[in-house]
């Protein structure tokens, strides 16, 4: 089942994907129309910085099984066997914050929702982008991020590939060879500061 995979080492904090996860996440799914809308979008993605240049792109592993869904009292969250996905549903939601203390990540917020009006915010989290998944697309973080910190696949082949990376590196390293195993974009980019 494929997921979104953030490979940190690659983030340079632009909030790229941010953006596009709250302009997917609005209404008219339109930068500029998003931002006369009633309901503020709201990213389902932080951000955090870090030192030298780098940062930490944060969302919901989708867990299996899941310590947020296993705390809802009102089983508003549940998992989605055919999508690998841990969904919210905001009618179910009661804004309680149980699943909030129960995430190992710390990726869960709450705002107000058109899916819910009536309440005054509920649980929001990543969702994999449904409308884009069914369309054949990549979540919208993924197509916004253009230094490669955020992919969009199977686990295990990007952990087969990284392992692959590290081995490179590590012999490139051992051997005093000048190949840098970052890519020349992002070693640059850290040079500046």
């Amino acid at each position: 089942m494929k997921t979104v995979i953030v490979r940190p080492e690659r983030c340079v904090g632009c909030l790229q994907c941010r953006l596009a996860c709250a302009v997917e996440h609005s209404q008219s799914k339109d930068l500029v129309a998003a931002l006369g809308e009633a309901w503020r979008p709201v990213a389902r993605i932080a951000v955090y910085p870090g030192g030298r240049h780098l940062s930490f792109p944060n969302k919901c592993r989708h867990c299996d099984p899941a310590p947020c869904e296993a705390v809802c009292i009102a089983g508003a969250i549940r998992r989605n066997p055919a999508r690998g996905t841990t969904d919210i549903d905001p009618v179910r939601c009661i804004n309680c914050g149980m699943c909030a203390m129960a995430c190992l990540f710390g990726v869960l917020t709450f705002a107000p929702t058109p899916q819910a009006p009536e309440r005054r915010a509920v649980a929001l989290k990543c969702d994999h982008c449904p409308d884009r998944q069914a369309q054949g697309r990549p979540p919208a973080c993924v197509e916004a991020c253009k230094v490669g910190a955020l992919n969009y696949g199977e686990p295990a082949a990007e952990m087969a590939a990284k392992g692959r990376f590290l081995a490179q590196a590590f012999f490139a390293a051992s051997q005093g060879a000048s190949e840098s195993p970052v890519p020349d974009s992002i070693r640059l980019w850290r040079q500046l500061g």
